[in-house]
Protein backbone atom coordinates (compact mmCIF):
# COMPACT_ATOMS: atom_id res chain seq x y z
CA UNK A 1 0.00 0.00 0.00
CA UNK A 2 2.45 2.35 0.83
CA UNK A 3 4.81 1.93 -2.86
CA UNK A 4 1.24 2.42 -4.02
CA UNK A 5 0.71 5.93 -2.50
CA UNK A 6 4.76 6.52 -3.30
CA UNK A 7 4.14 5.76 -7.20
CA UNK A 8 0.79 7.89 -7.03
CA UNK A 9 2.69 11.33 -4.96
CA UNK A 10 5.33 10.69 -7.06
CA UNK A 11 3.29 10.64 -10.68
CA UNK A 12 0.80 13.49 -9.71
CA UNK A 13 3.32 16.16 -7.24
CA UNK A 14 -0.42 17.74 -6.97
CA UNK A 15 -1.65 15.35 -4.89
CA UNK A 16 1.25 15.29 -2.79
CA UNK A 17 1.20 18.97 -1.93
CA UNK A 18 -2.43 19.02 -1.31
CA UNK A 19 -2.08 15.61 1.26
CA UNK A 20 1.15 17.75 3.18
CA UNK A 21 -1.43 20.35 3.14
CA UNK A 22 -4.05 18.74 5.38
CA UNK A 23 -1.38 17.70 7.40
CA UNK A 24 0.21 21.07 7.96
CA UNK A 25 -3.30 22.27 8.96
CA UNK A 26 -3.65 20.01 11.71
CA UNK A 27 0.14 20.74 12.25
CA UNK A 28 -0.44 24.08 12.17
CA UNK A 29 -3.10 23.64 15.83
CA UNK A 30 -0.30 21.61 17.50
CA UNK A 31 1.97 24.16 16.48
CA UNK A 32 -0.59 26.82 18.34
CA UNK A 33 -0.30 25.23 21.60
CA UNK A 34 3.99 25.01 21.20
CA UNK A 35 3.80 28.90 20.61
CA UNK A 36 1.64 29.34 23.65
CA UNK A 37 2.70 26.54 26.14
CA UNK A 38 6.66 26.05 25.62
CA UNK A 39 7.17 29.20 27.12
CA UNK A 40 5.29 29.22 29.88
CA UNK A 41 6.39 25.45 30.83
CA UNK A 42 9.87 27.15 30.71
CA UNK A 43 9.06 29.48 32.98
CA UNK A 44 7.73 27.40 35.81
CA UNK A 45 10.22 24.61 35.38
CA UNK A 46 13.03 27.65 36.16
CA UNK A 47 11.06 28.46 38.88
CA UNK A 48 10.47 25.22 40.33
CA UNK A 49 14.59 25.20 39.63
CA UNK A 50 14.89 28.19 41.68
CA UNK A 51 12.48 27.19 44.52
CA UNK A 52 14.25 23.75 44.90
CA UNK A 53 17.82 25.95 45.54
CA UNK A 54 15.75 27.84 48.41
CA UNK A 55 14.64 25.05 50.05
CA UNK A 56 17.91 23.38 49.56
CA UNK A 57 19.33 26.28 51.49
CA UNK A 58 20.07 25.67 55.58
CA UNK A 59 17.09 27.61 57.40
CA UNK A 60 17.96 30.30 59.65
CA UNK A 61 16.81 30.28 63.45
CA UNK A 62 14.02 32.68 63.21
CA UNK A 63 12.69 31.13 59.35
CA UNK A 64 12.33 27.71 61.22
CA UNK A 65 10.39 29.14 64.16
CA UNK A 66 8.23 30.54 61.64
CA UNK A 67 5.80 28.17 60.64
CA UNK A 68 5.54 24.75 58.95
CA UNK A 69 7.68 24.03 56.18
CA UNK A 70 5.62 24.54 52.49
CA UNK A 71 4.95 21.93 50.41
CA UNK A 72 7.85 20.76 47.91
CA UNK A 73 7.54 21.99 44.36
CA UNK A 74 7.45 18.70 43.03
CA UNK A 75 4.27 18.56 44.59
CA UNK A 76 2.89 21.52 43.76
CA UNK A 77 3.98 21.02 40.15
CA UNK A 78 1.92 17.72 40.03
CA UNK A 79 -1.20 19.35 41.72
CA UNK A 80 -0.96 21.70 38.83
CA UNK A 81 0.38 19.91 35.90
CA UNK A 82 1.09 21.96 32.25
CA UNK A 83 2.76 20.15 29.30
CA UNK A 84 1.78 20.13 25.97
CA UNK A 85 -0.80 17.67 26.35
CA UNK A 86 -2.32 18.80 29.53
CA UNK A 87 -4.90 20.07 30.43
CA UNK A 88 -6.92 20.31 27.22
CA UNK A 89 -7.27 23.73 25.95
CA UNK A 90 -9.99 26.31 27.06
CA UNK A 91 -11.28 28.96 25.91
CA UNK A 92 -9.37 31.82 28.08
CA UNK A 93 -12.53 34.05 28.98
CA UNK A 94 -14.67 31.56 30.06
CA UNK A 95 -12.83 28.29 30.50
CA UNK A 96 -14.97 25.95 28.99
CA UNK A 97 -12.90 23.34 27.35
CA UNK A 98 -13.22 22.88 23.83
CA UNK A 99 -14.62 20.55 22.13
CA UNK A 100 -13.10 18.40 19.02
CA UNK A 101 -15.32 19.53 16.46
CA UNK A 102 -14.40 23.08 17.65
CA UNK A 103 -10.95 22.49 16.65
CA UNK A 104 -11.05 21.43 13.63
CA UNK A 105 -7.87 23.89 11.67
CA UNK A 106 -9.37 27.18 10.40
CA UNK A 107 -12.94 25.77 9.54
CA UNK A 108 -13.89 25.50 13.25
CA UNK A 109 -12.55 29.57 13.25
CA UNK A 110 -14.56 30.53 10.63
CA UNK A 111 -18.30 28.60 11.23
CA UNK A 112 -17.69 30.07 15.03
CA UNK A 113 -17.34 33.55 13.16
CA UNK A 114 -14.37 33.84 15.19
CA UNK A 115 -16.29 33.47 18.60
CA UNK A 116 -16.12 31.23 21.91
CA UNK A 117 -18.80 28.55 21.36
CA UNK A 118 -20.09 28.89 24.82
CA UNK A 119 -19.55 32.29 25.75
CA UNK A 120 -19.10 33.81 22.50
CA UNK A 121 -16.01 35.82 23.09
CA UNK A 122 -13.37 36.67 20.49
CA UNK A 123 -10.92 34.14 19.53
CA UNK A 124 -7.77 35.84 17.72
CA UNK A 125 -7.55 35.63 14.39
CA UNK A 126 -3.98 34.53 15.16
CA UNK A 127 -4.92 30.53 15.58
CA UNK A 128 -6.13 29.91 11.70
CA UNK A 129 -3.54 32.25 10.32
CA UNK A 130 -0.68 30.34 12.16
CA UNK A 131 -2.97 27.12 10.76
CA UNK A 132 -3.42 28.28 7.45
CA UNK A 133 0.75 29.56 6.99
CA UNK A 134 1.74 26.30 7.77
CA UNK A 135 -0.37 24.21 5.66
CA UNK A 136 0.44 26.27 2.99
CA UNK A 137 4.50 26.67 3.45
CA UNK A 138 3.92 22.85 3.99
CA UNK A 139 2.63 22.50 0.45
CA UNK A 140 4.74 24.64 -1.01
CA UNK A 141 7.59 23.18 0.16
CA UNK A 142 6.25 19.58 -0.89
CA UNK A 143 5.68 21.06 -4.39
CA UNK A 144 8.92 22.52 -4.43
CA UNK A 145 10.64 19.64 -3.72
CA UNK A 146 8.88 16.53 -4.42
CA UNK A 147 7.80 13.39 -3.12
CA UNK A 148 10.86 12.38 -1.27
CA UNK A 149 13.00 12.33 1.89
CA UNK A 150 14.42 15.82 1.19
CA UNK A 151 11.13 17.05 0.93
CA UNK A 152 9.81 15.22 4.54
CA UNK A 153 13.26 16.95 5.86
CA UNK A 154 11.97 20.22 4.65
CA UNK A 155 9.11 20.35 5.82
CA UNK A 156 10.02 19.10 9.27
CA UNK A 157 12.46 22.44 9.39
CA UNK A 158 9.93 24.69 8.16
CA UNK A 159 7.72 23.52 11.20
CA UNK A 160 10.29 23.99 13.24
CA UNK A 161 10.82 27.62 11.95
CA UNK A 162 7.52 28.28 12.30
CA UNK A 163 7.38 27.56 16.14
CA UNK A 164 10.52 29.27 16.36
CA UNK A 165 9.29 32.43 14.77
CA UNK A 166 5.82 32.79 16.97
CA UNK A 167 7.57 32.20 20.08
CA UNK A 168 10.36 34.74 19.34
CA UNK A 169 7.83 36.97 18.45
CA UNK A 170 5.83 36.90 21.56
CA UNK A 171 9.18 35.96 24.15
CA UNK A 172 12.02 37.21 22.77
CA UNK A 173 13.19 33.12 23.16
CA UNK A 174 14.27 30.62 21.02
CA UNK A 175 13.97 27.27 23.07
CA UNK A 176 16.88 25.14 23.33
CA UNK A 177 14.14 22.58 23.18
CA UNK A 178 13.31 23.23 19.43
CA UNK A 179 16.90 24.25 18.40
CA UNK A 180 19.37 21.83 19.53
CA UNK A 181 16.90 19.09 18.09
CA UNK A 182 17.12 20.86 14.87
CA UNK A 183 20.62 21.18 15.04
CA UNK A 184 21.32 17.85 15.76
CA UNK A 185 18.39 16.54 13.26
CA UNK A 186 20.83 18.37 10.81
CA UNK A 187 23.59 16.77 11.22
CA UNK A 188 22.33 13.32 11.37
CA UNK A 189 20.35 13.85 8.24
CA UNK A 190 23.78 14.54 6.30
CA UNK A 191 24.97 11.21 8.07
CA UNK A 192 22.57 9.21 7.06
CA UNK A 193 20.88 10.57 3.92
CA UNK A 194 23.66 12.68 2.65
CA UNK A 195 23.74 15.44 0.11
CA UNK A 196 21.25 14.87 -3.06
CA UNK A 197 22.34 16.48 -6.48
CA UNK A 198 20.49 20.20 -6.75
CA UNK A 199 18.75 20.07 -3.96
CA UNK A 200 19.64 22.39 -0.58
CA UNK A 201 19.49 19.51 2.33
CA UNK A 202 20.66 17.64 3.25
CA UNK A 203 24.50 18.34 2.59
CA UNK A 204 27.30 16.05 3.21
CA UNK A 205 28.24 15.77 6.97
CA UNK A 206 31.66 17.74 6.08
CA UNK A 207 29.60 20.57 4.89
CA UNK A 208 27.13 19.88 8.06
CA UNK A 209 29.32 19.99 10.57
CA UNK A 210 31.20 23.14 9.25
CA UNK A 211 27.78 24.58 8.73
CA UNK A 212 26.56 24.22 12.48
CA UNK A 213 29.86 25.45 14.05
CA UNK A 214 30.32 28.29 11.41
CA UNK A 215 26.81 29.21 11.83
CA UNK A 216 26.95 29.30 15.92
CA UNK A 217 30.33 31.06 16.41
CA UNK A 218 29.97 33.92 13.64
CA UNK A 219 27.23 35.45 15.39
CA UNK A 220 28.41 34.50 19.18
CA UNK A 221 31.54 36.61 17.97
CA UNK A 222 29.20 39.35 16.74
CA UNK A 223 27.69 39.23 20.27
CA UNK A 224 30.83 39.54 21.75
CA UNK A 225 32.16 42.55 19.82
CA UNK A 226 28.72 44.20 20.06
CA UNK A 227 28.79 44.00 23.45
CA UNK A 228 32.62 45.03 24.07
CA UNK A 229 32.16 48.20 21.39
CA UNK A 230 28.85 49.62 23.25
CA UNK A 231 28.43 47.53 26.59
CA UNK A 232 25.17 46.11 25.39
CA UNK A 233 23.96 42.29 24.09
CA UNK A 234 22.83 42.77 20.47
CA UNK A 235 21.40 39.75 20.40
CA UNK A 236 20.60 35.85 22.06
CA UNK A 237 22.23 32.66 22.29
CA UNK A 238 19.08 31.21 21.01
CA UNK A 239 20.28 33.33 18.05
CA UNK A 240 23.65 31.31 17.50
CA UNK A 241 21.95 28.16 17.85
CA UNK A 242 18.70 28.81 14.94
CA UNK A 243 22.08 29.79 12.69
CA UNK A 244 23.54 26.95 14.09
CA UNK A 245 20.86 24.63 13.29
CA UNK A 246 20.70 26.05 9.21
CA UNK A 247 24.04 25.63 8.74
CA UNK A 248 23.25 21.82 9.57
CA UNK A 249 20.86 21.16 7.67
CA UNK A 250 22.14 23.35 4.45
CA UNK A 251 25.39 23.96 5.13
CA UNK A 252 28.30 26.69 5.49
CA UNK A 253 27.93 28.33 2.08
CA UNK A 254 24.41 29.15 2.40
CA UNK A 255 25.09 30.96 5.92
CA UNK A 256 26.15 34.32 4.13
CA UNK A 257 23.29 34.60 2.31
CA UNK A 258 21.28 33.61 5.18
CA UNK A 259 22.69 36.37 7.36
CA UNK A 260 22.48 39.21 4.71
CA UNK A 261 18.53 38.55 4.02
CA UNK A 262 17.81 38.43 7.57
CA UNK A 263 20.01 41.60 8.75
CA UNK A 264 18.71 43.69 5.29
CA UNK A 265 15.43 43.02 5.79
CA UNK A 266 15.37 43.17 9.81
CA UNK A 267 17.13 46.60 8.97
CA UNK A 268 14.12 47.53 6.58
CA UNK A 269 10.87 46.81 8.77
CA UNK A 270 13.11 48.07 11.90
CA UNK A 271 12.82 51.76 10.23
CA UNK A 272 9.55 51.20 8.98
CA UNK A 273 8.10 50.48 12.57
CA UNK A 274 10.31 53.61 13.78
CA UNK A 275 8.98 55.92 11.24
CA UNK A 276 5.55 54.91 10.77
CA UNK A 277 4.48 53.62 14.36
CA UNK A 278 7.15 55.75 16.19
CA UNK A 279 8.97 52.31 17.83
CA UNK A 280 11.46 53.35 20.56
CA UNK A 281 14.77 52.77 18.52
CA UNK A 282 15.66 51.56 22.65
CA UNK A 283 13.58 48.56 22.34
CA UNK A 284 14.96 45.12 21.56
CA UNK A 285 13.22 43.77 18.60
CA UNK A 286 13.50 39.73 17.94
CA UNK A 287 15.94 38.81 15.29
CA UNK A 288 14.75 34.95 15.33
CA UNK A 289 11.43 35.55 12.91
CA UNK A 290 14.27 37.13 10.30
CA UNK A 291 16.41 33.98 10.66
CA UNK A 292 13.77 32.00 10.21
CA UNK A 293 12.54 33.37 6.92
CA UNK A 294 15.99 33.97 5.56
CA UNK A 295 16.40 30.49 6.48
CA UNK A 296 13.23 29.10 4.59
CA UNK A 297 13.65 30.89 1.18
CA UNK A 298 17.04 30.40 1.32
CA UNK A 299 16.47 26.18 1.93
CA UNK A 300 13.71 26.49 -1.18
CA UNK A 301 15.55 29.19 -3.43
CA UNK A 302 19.24 29.73 -2.51
CA UNK A 303 21.80 28.88 -5.68
CA UNK A 304 18.96 31.34 -7.85
CA UNK A 305 18.83 34.02 -5.41
CA UNK A 306 23.09 34.29 -5.36
CA UNK A 307 23.01 33.56 -9.08
CA UNK A 308 20.37 36.23 -9.53
CA UNK A 309 22.72 38.36 -6.67
CA UNK A 310 25.22 38.01 -8.79
CA UNK A 311 24.30 38.79 -12.28
CA UNK A 312 22.77 41.81 -10.89
CA UNK A 313 25.94 43.18 -9.25
CA UNK A 314 27.71 42.59 -12.63
CA UNK A 315 30.12 40.15 -10.93
CA UNK A 316 28.24 36.88 -13.12
CA UNK A 317 27.96 37.14 -16.61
Amino acid sequence: MFTDIAALYAVYPAWFAGSVFVIGLMVGSFLNVVIYRLPIMMEREWRAQVEELSDAAPPSTSSAAEGPTPPAPAAVARADRFTLATPRSACPACKTPIKPVHNIPVLSWLALRGRCAACRAPISARYPAVELTTGLLSAWTAWHFGFGATACCAVAVTWALIALTGIDMDHQLLPDSITLPLVWAGLLAAITLGPTPGVALPVAPKDAIIGAAAGYLSLWAVFHAFRLLTGKEGMGYGDFKLFAALGAWMGWKILPLVILLAAGSGAVLGVLMIVLRGRDRAAPMPFGPYLAAAGWLAMLYGPQLVDGYLHLSGLRH
